[in-house]
């Protein structure tokens, strides 16, 4: 039996034979700060202080060949080989985490065919405290637990998300068939590293893919309702027309705040005026130099990986790409199914 000392939380827990860091921590009741828990967003990048581990295939984006050689490593992808004590990175994560609590859906509207927004009034609204970007766990009966991200601000009283019906997706068909107003479901959290860095002063780049488009909303909406006057760029990516939504709401804001630009990207022939291509392509084609700024990413993993390499060569920092990645069933049982 290997344990694992996690200073920051004052904890010496059992690891198991094959856990992760991250697995054995929120196992134990722990909360720790992790996002994609695929070894893509570097969210729970760490610093090992003591100890070994068997570190799994991740992307160098999440975590460098030079970070790893300076004893840092993803608590998502680290299983202990001995005893081990392990910090996050992460100083602005909230440990306290706010007490799982019911919800009343007060509406289901459709946005395009596979995806719909649900808006839940929570039991308890001040104690779920989240900042734009993260993400909560939704349980209804029946069905496992899901990650859905907030589209909505903080400070709303209402908590939107935005769920995609995915092939093979109990809790997502779940939803989109039988879910109504009035029901009772349970959420859990909020979770997440890729929330709005308010401080920041430089232009801001979101890019989001699909049902990725809710925590760029949160973020976007939050950015401007809280005066930040860079430049802020909006790419959406989808496949063709018929998965475009919120792009009126979109124009709406365009108009409001000079500031904001948003760009929808069809990657399967455009028409009507569209932009065709993927996401990653056109970010390129549309700057040369993105030096200082901060960039939020929310989609697909395939999508997440371009654009993140994209950022990459435009001079974007690692430390100032935030990402999200959305999975379906057949890579993940985590975020969105």
């Amino acid at each position: 039996m290997t344990y694992l000392t996690l200073p920051q939380q004052g904890r010496r827990i059992a690891a198991g034979d094959s856990k992760t860091i991250l697995q054995a921590a929120l196992d134990a009741g722990i909360a720790y700060p992790h996002s994609c828990r695929s070894g893509r967003c570097g969210a729970c990048k760490s610093r090992l202080v003591s100890g070994r581990v068997e570190l799994g295939k991740h992307s160098p984006f999440a975590l460098t060949e030079e970070e790893r050689a300076d004893g840092f490593i993803l608590a998502c992808r680290a299983v202990p080989s001995e005893d081990v004590v392990v910090e996050w990175l992460d100083e602005a994560f909230d440990t306290e985490q706010a007490e799982a609590q019911d919800a009343e859906v007060v509406a289901v509207e459709r946005m395009t065919h596979d995806i719909v927004a649900v808006r839940l009034a929570l039991a308890d609204r001040p104690s779920f405290r989240f900042a734009a970007g993260q993400y909560l766990s939704l349980t209804m009966p029946g069905a496992p637990a899901r990650s859905y991200s907030m589209a909505s601000r903080p400070d709303e009283e209402l908590v939107e998300l935005h769920v995609r019906a995915v092939p093979g997706g109990v809790t997502s068909s779940r939803i989109h068939a039988s879910l109504v107003a009035g029901d009772i479901v349970r959420i859990d959290g909020p979770a997440g590293s890729a929330y709005l860095r308010e401080a920041h002063a430089g232009p801001v780049i979101t890019l989001a893919g699909g049902s990725g488009l809710a925590p760029i909303k949160s973020i976007v909406e939050t950015a401007l309702h809280q005066g930040m006057a860079q430049p802020i760029h909006v790419y959406f990516g989808v496949r063709a027309e018929r998965d475009l939504y919120l792009v009126e709401h979109f124009r709406a804001l365009e108009r409001q705040f000079r500031n904001l630009s948003f760009l929808p990207v069809l990657s399967q022939t455009a028409s009507n005026g569209w932009r065709s291509g993927f996401v990653a392509d056109a970010l390129a084609q549309d700057h040369g130099d993105l030096t200082g700024a901060k960039a939020y990413v929310a989609g697909p993993p395939a999508m997440v990986d371009s654009c993140l390499a994209a950022l990459g060569v435009l001079g974007v920092q690692a430390g100032d790409i935030h990402a999200d990645v959305f999975f379906t069933p057949e890579t993940s049982d985590n975020n969105g199914a």
